[in-house]
């Protein structure tokens, strides 16, 4: 088949579901099938770039900017992003059909342009949702239900509606869908996350040296620094262990919150924790094997179960997870059975402290935890198991 992917931020952003693209178009790829990858970019010079990047042809087209810019800017650009593919990309499009389409949420904003490539190509589509909003940004406060919340619904709907199958990234999300949304009911089922088996990267990188880390456990966050992932929950962790001299908090990621924390660290005057703007992709797989914990952190009023792409990350290079999540989300089951990581919910501050500390002082324990990891995403969460998963429905 060929089989066109829709996202709104590809490599070399560092973002989890740009990471998770481009594994399942290489897996797809080497399945025998034709992929061609469509992504907005605000940085490249022509109206449309199409290149080929590891046997995977993408084309980028031209947008303003979706990420790093006032609300308002990114509404705007998000909310033309169909038209602005479509009549920037249209003739490619045209000359270029395809079999199926896999489409990536967020953005809640690609449904027009699929349901107009689905009626040109006559092909099916899947939806792989891994965000539903607006509804987590109502729960974590930073939307209310005014006009914008039902605009931003509608779309949503849209997005749910141009698609022939629907793929939530845990069981606990499936209530959003029970009984129906909008008068419709939607074919839905659970399509865990995914990350490659063969992550590039491993070795030495130097950065611990670099960074004058050297004899310190570092913990590590990589990816989106936003409101969903309340990043407060770790700087108030780092002011809680500032006496413990081995022990390192890293950050590194791009997001609406940076600025914000930057001041909160050094207000309180922390010395064990910075944030580093994103790097690519080879470098961010470097860090992450040099060091020692990989950490999650999600507002605890979210009552989806997001499965953070970083989490994938983590395991793919065998680290130990601590996780702070939201009360109920299915992370803490996954995590908890494999011997993976050390849970506990958001806003048990004490519990995290305690857990952090375990972690940082029993090598035995990260160890452990980082060969059960490892081995789960071997079993569950692989590329080839997605890619699978997806082509079942429309092998014929």
């Amino acid at each position: 088949m060929r089989i066109l992917i829709l996202i709104d931020d590809y490599l070399p952003s560092m973002k989890s579901g740009a990471k998770m693209i481009h594994d399942l178009g290489l897996e797809l790829l080497h399945q025998g099938h034709e992929v061609i990858l469509l992504t907005p970019s605000p940085v490249i010079g022509a109206t449309v770039e199409v290149s080929g990047e590891h046997g995977l042809q993408v084309v980028r087209v031209k947008t303003d900017k979706l990420k790093g810019v006032s609300k308002l800017h990114r509404a705007w650009a998000e909310i033309t992003l169909s038209s602005t593919l479509w009549r920037r990309a249209g003739t490619f499009l045209k000359e270029n059909p395809c079999d199926l389409i896999i489409y990536y949420s967020p953005t809640i904003f690609l449904g027009a342009l699929v349901r107009r490539l689905k009626l040109l190509w006559r092909c099916p589509s899947y939806l792989v949702l891994r965000d539903i909003f607006p509804k987590w940004a109502v729960e974590a406060g930073v939307l209310r239900k005014g006009l914008p919340y039902w605009y931003f619904r509608y779309k949503e709907l849209a997005q749910y509606r141009a698609a022939d199958m629907i793929g939530v990234e845990s069981a606990g999300n499936l209530a959003h869908f029970s009984g129906g949304l909008g008068g419709r009911r939607f074919s839905v089922e659970v399509l865990p996350s995914w990350a490659s088996v063969n992550a590039n990267g491993a070795g030495k990188s130097g950065y611990r040296r670099q960074l004058g880390l050297e004899n310190k456990v570092v913990f590590f966050y990589g990816g989106n620094i936003g409101v969903a992932q309340d990043i407060d929950n770790i700087v108030r962790l780092a002011n809680g262990l500032r006496e413990h001299d081995n022990i390192f908090f890293l950050l590194v990621g791009e997001g609406s919150e940076i600025v914000r924390l930057n001041q909160s660290i050094r207000a309180l005057g922390l010395h064990n924790i910075k944030i580093r703007p994103a790097v690519p992709e080879e470098h961010y797989l470097a860090m992450l094997h040099e060091f020692d914990v990989g950490i999650l952190s999600l507002h605890r009023n979210l009552t989806s179960h997001n499965f953070p792409g970083k989490m994938l990350g983590y395991m793919s290079c065998g680290k130990p997870v601590l996780a702070s999540i939201n009360p109920g989300n299915d992370i803490r089951r996954v995590l908890e059975e494999a011997g993976a990581g050390l849970c506990c919910d958001n806003g048990d501050d004490e519990q995290l402290r305690e857990a952090a500390v375990r972690l940082a002082y029993d090598p035995t324990m990260r160890e452990a935890m980082g060969r059960n990891s490892r081995l789960l995403l071997e079993t569950k969460y692989s590329d080839r198991a997605a890619a699978d998963q997806i082509l079942s429905h429309f092998r014929t």
